[in-house]
């Protein structure tokens, strides 16, 4: 069926792009992608019929360029920009930029952005219609000790969030009144350098809390519905992990309380689109919920909603930005079966779950669900954006059927060349309290760290064969054919005269193989490649390990290495755990620190990680705020003896010397 729009620019990228522009090829409208110069050669922009760069690859400099996108709009003939969610999705500006261009931003009006954009001044809004909130206060204005004033007032444990933010950057919990000025430090400079905002609001910190949050559609004519509910409990860092509908902790008689707050909540502001109306239930009583936040946009995890009640939401928004009225009454919405999903993140679970980068050098998603994804085999997963690969969600009638559909899928997704989450996925989705579903927003910081599991004695021998093979155990990037980087399931020769292959794992131990001894149950079920690095990625039986054949000398180096750190008391340098950009200094060059003090704070694809001293001593700088870093990168070096000057690293120096260590 036509639309009166023929031309919709989607001013995003990633998996959110590629979904918007699927259903936009469903209604036949021209679809046009914009994209930064990291992006290239990114799925979206081939996928679309048109595509437009708009910059350099810092989203500052593309995806929040606010004239470059509108820009495209004009060059590209596009009525309606769909701005997904992230980036602008949320921005007055825009829509208001969008306006006076006579472009369409398909979403709600400025009036929503404005009020449910602040936290402090979207709880008064819905409070004064009767939807009940957390305790708390806006420290608007108020001086630090006007705030730990009110904060004693309101009480401790305090959740600390950036007003004008979302997506859980910048919360801090404060459960003394100790531990307030740091908080406040740390929050204000996430909401600065995130929001161009750093007016802080506190609430009351809920213990063991749900969150539970309620899909709403509503139309310029005043009809306002809701889909149901999504539990998003399953959260790290308060960002979701894991998300299904139907909650298990509602039934329908909450179900229908919740959704009229929600629905009271958008109509309070004239709401006009898809939104979500986020809530905080006890999870001892989930019929007391409180109201959150209401993202003026659509949510990550709207597939979910979807799957459950059978209704296109991007397709729902572009009919009521086109000002036609919903055809859907609350009345027609029946949820039926049951949807999780599941985000599958560029990061390193080992490592404290710190983003990654890397080369795809293989993709495949699972059969039988619906999977959104953001890469493809060759695509390159950078520092510059968030590091959410793809969404795994699954549908069943029932949610145990759901949850082993989730994870056999899990187990089938085939990721080589970065490190994902998807086995902590797999582990997160066995845990008792997510099988029977009694659940609270802490479950996951209260597993045990995670490990990986050893590759099998087949995959060793895998790898082992491979670098027997090769002229060299890891040999060059510009040797490698594309043969030995692609996915293909290799099979060594049994006819190989057999030899000792010492094979290096993810985690740094060494183990020897005799080879040929590839077993036949690695099979056709085999995925292997080699990245730029000589480390072999394989993926078999659900499983994806990351290890390298080494030749006689290498192995000798590397167990020589291992042995001298060993014997060293402490490591003096401190290095970066991911790439990223060094956001704050805390100590001066020369200081006297101790054990455990903070250095210097990186932050990478939204996500801030301190560097923190290992032992006492005197701190030498290498590295200031601004800069760019990579893995491992020597930020800092921490001398243990008073009189250290003997052993400072000058700066340009240690720089030098990682170059050269990176390119031998």
């Amino acid at each position: 069926m036509m639309t009166s729009f023929d031309t919709v620019l989607v001013a995003n990228r990633g998996e959110i792009a590629r979904r918007v522009i699927r259903t936009l090829r469903a209604l036949d409208i021209r679809s046009v992608a914009v994209y930064s110069d990291a992006d290239a050669h990114a799925p979206h922009v081939s996928e679309a019929d048109v595509a437009v760069r708009i910059g350099a690859a810092a989203a500052s400099e593309s995806y929040l360029n606010i004239d470059a996108v509108l820009q495209a709009a004009r060059a590209s003939g596009a009525q309606a920009i769909h701005p997904g969610y992230g980036f602008l999705s949320e921005n007055v500006a825009f829509a208001r930029a969008c306006a006076e261009s006579n472009i369409v931003f398909i979403g709600p009006r400025e009036h929503a952005l404005e009020v449910m954009g602040d936290k402090i001044r979207s709880k008064e809004q819905v409070s004064a219609h009767g939807v009940p909130i957390v305790p708390g206060f806006s420290a608007a204005g108020l001086s630090d000790e006007s705030i730990a004033r009110q904060a004693g007032e309101t009480g401790y444990p305090l959740l600390v969030k950036p007003s004008a933010g979302g997506g859980g950057k910048g919360m801090q919990v404060v459960r003394h009144a100790s531990e307030l000025d740091e908080a406040l430090a740390a929050a204000r400079r996430v909401a600065a350098a995130a929001f161009g905002d750093d007016t802080l609001l506190f609430e009351r910190l809920i213990e063991q809390p749900r969150h539970i949050e309620v899909q709403v559609l509503a139309d310029e004519h005043g009809n306002v519905i809701h889909l149901g509910e999504r539990e998003c409990t399953l959260q790290r860092r308060h960002q979701k992990v894991i998300e299904e509908s139907p909650s298990t902790a509602v039934n329908a008689a909450t179900r229908e309380r919740l959704g009229a707050a929600a629905c009271a909540a958008a109509a309070s502001v004239g709401y006009v689109g898809a939104g979500t109306v986020e809530f905080l239930v006890a999870a001892q009583h989930p019929d007391d919920f409180f109201f959150i936040e209401m993202n003026t946009r659509l949510q990550v995890e709207h597939p979910v909603t979807e799957a459950v009640t059978g209704i296109d939401l991007v397709e729902q928004q572009i009919r009521v930005a086109e000002g036609q009225a919903l055809t859907i009454a609350q009345q027609d919405v029946a949820m039926t079966g049951h949807a999780i999903e599941a985000r599958v993140y560029a990061e390193s679970p080992e490592r404290g779950f710190l983003p990654a980068v890397g080369e795809v050098l293989a993709w495949r998603a699972a059969d039988g669900v619906r999977t959104d994804s953001a890469v493809d085999a060759g695509s390159e997963i950078t520092a510059d954006y968030d590091p959410m690969i793809a969404k795994v969600i699954a549908f069943a009638p029932d949610r145990a059927s759901a949850l082993t559909q989730l994870d056999e899928a899990l187990a089938a997704t085939v990721l080589l060349g970065v490190d994902s989450n998807i086995a902590f996925l797999r582990a997160l989705i066995a845990e008792p309290g997510v099988v029977s579903g009694e659940m609270d927003t802490g479950l996951i910081d209260r597993m045990p760290r995670f490990e990986a599991k050893a590759p099998g004695a087949a995959l060793v021998a895998a790898v082992a064969a491979r670098g027997a093979a090769r002229p060299s155990a890891q040999g060059t990037p510009n040797a490698a054919s594309e043969l030995w980087r692609s996915g293909s399931g290799w099979r060594g020769s049994a006819s190989a005269v057999p030899r000792t292959v010492a094979v290096e794992m993810a985690d740094g131990t060494i183990t020897s193989v005799r080879v040929p001894a590839l077993s036949s149950a690695t099979g056709d079920h085999m995925a292997m490649a080699i990245d730029r690095d000589g480390w072999s990625w394989v993926h078999a039986h659900g499983e994806t390990h990351r290890m390298r054949a080494l030749t006689r000398r290498e192995a000798s180096s590397q167990q020589r290495s291992r042995r001298a750190r060993a014997a060293a008391a402490t490591n003096p340098d401190l290095r970066a755990p991911m790439p990223g950009n060094v956001v704050a200094v805390h100590v001066a060059d020369g200081d006297q620190i101790a054990a455990g003090e903070r250095v210097l704070t990186i932050e990478a694809m939204k996500m801030e990680h301190p560097v923190v001293a290992e032992h006492d001593g005197v701190v030498h700088l290498t590295t200031a705020v601004g800069d760019q870093v990579r893995r491992d990168q020597v930020l800092a070096r921490v001398d243990e003896s008073s009189n250290a000057e003997s052993h400072r690293t000058n700066p340009t120096e240690a720089t030098a010397h990682e170059a050269v260590a990176a390119e031998s």
